[in-house]
């Protein structure tokens, strides 16, 4: 009898085909819909590569208009959403506040059980629009501020940043958020991605696939690594300690977080755009601030002595955690964030599973004991 081959993770199994993503092997590119990731960070706001991944084509001028429109008058918050998060404790890790809110807005939706393209479009648009709301909530509430309101004058990522913050702000502040939004929307079939489309082969509703996509983004070998960064950075603490730490953490066998992926193997196509934004408001905040300089210099150091030891290379959660830090976000904030860029995949994968549907159901191979029975 022949044995089974077993692909642990599936590594290198395709279970399906989408047209949502690739990695371009040869150029090292992510392409969303066959564009560059970094060609449309460089130019394109958030609502445009929201658009792009659940239509296929950019936006015309009139398309994008009608969606600013819909997405702004969209933005506020059921007060039963708040009060869902409100139940739950404060301490409570906002990854798990993020989940019950999506499951609220959900229940809330009249259109939750319908089917088809159309109805998961609106569904998508509305958690688009309300996502920013919950993360600004639950950063607010953990420290004991009251919420803002939206506003219906600022473009999707400055609103965010308005909501959380509770000021206008600067230029810089909004392009690097934008440009963190659009590197994480979308990655192929990751771990959430693939639950999403689980969930959807089961007919299971576009709220349930994606509450069960955050659960998966939850943990640090996915989305969590943003804020394992942060957590290394605070552990670690200064450029002058990289080396005797490292010497630690590789002879404890320690995941180093933030660096390699399970796709690039010539370094994450990601990370250039996300440094550059990086560097920007490095250099906004300037060499008189402590903050900035120990950051810049502990980034720089880490990386290098990680990638002369090991060669491997960063991954986008590693200029993506500090920036985020940079911008004023609270450390265990930075996956919600990640949940509110990466709905524009998740929705676009859960269409497309829905357009061509088959259940996902694979087969295991049993190393149980063998049949025996009850005497």
């Amino acid at each position: 009898m022949t044995e089974t081959e077993i692909r642990k993770g599936l590594a290198g199994v395709v279970v399906d085909e989408t047209a949502i993503s690739k990695v371009n092997p040869e150029t090292n590119s992510l392409l969303y819909r066959g564009y560059p990731v970094q060609e449309l960070a460089a130019t394109r706001s958030f609502e445009e590569v929201a658009w792009l991944l659940w239509h296929g084509e950019l936006p015309s001028g009139e398309q994008l208009a009608a969606f600013r429109e819909r997405e702004r008058s969209l933005r506020a918050l059921d007060p039963a959403v708040r009060a869902t998060i409100d139940l739950l404790p404060v301490t409570a890790h906002p990854m798990d506040l993020t989940r019950s809110a999506v499951s609220a807005i959900g229940a809330l939706d009249p259109e939750a059980e319908q089917e088809g393209a159309e109805a998961n479009l609106r569904k998508a648009e509305r958690l688009f629009a309300q996502l920013p709301a919950v993360v600004a909530y639950i950063q607010r509430r953990r420290r004991g501020e009251d919420p803002i309101a939206p506003r219906d004058d600022l473009d999707y990522s400055a609103n965010f940043l308005w909501m959380v913050f509770g000021e206008d702000p600067t230029p810089t502040a909004v392009d690097v958020f934008r440009v963190s939004m659009v590197l994480y929307a979308e990655h192929s079939f990751n771990a959430s991605t693939f639950t999403a489309r689980v969930i959807t082969s089961t007919t299971a509703d576009l709220y349930s696939a994606v509450t069960g996509a955050i659960g998966a983004l939850k943990g640090a070998l996915h989305g969590g690594a943003n804020e394992a960064v942060m957590h290394l950075f605070d552990e670690i603490g200064t450029a002058e300690r990289v080396s005797d730490w490292l010497d630690g953490a590789l002879a404890a066998k320690r995941k180093i977080m933030g660096f390699g992926h399970r796709v690039y193997r010539k370094g994450d196509s990601r990370v250039p755009t996300m440094k550059a934004a990086l560097d920007v408001l490095l250099a906004e905040r300037g060499a008189d601030d402590p903050l900035a300089v120990r950051l810049s210099a502990l980034y720089a150091e880490l990386e290098r002595e990680f990638v002369a030891r090991k060669g491997i290379h960063p991954n986008l959660d590693y200029p993506s955690g500090p920036a985020y830090h940079l911008l004023g976000f609270d450390t265990e904030v930075f996956t919600p964030l990640f949940v509110a860029s990466r709905v524009t995949g998740w929705t676009a994968h859960v269409i497309e599973q829905q357009s061509s549907n088959a259940l996902i159901r694979p087969l295991s191979a049993y190393s149980g004991v063998p049949e025996r029975h009850l005497a």
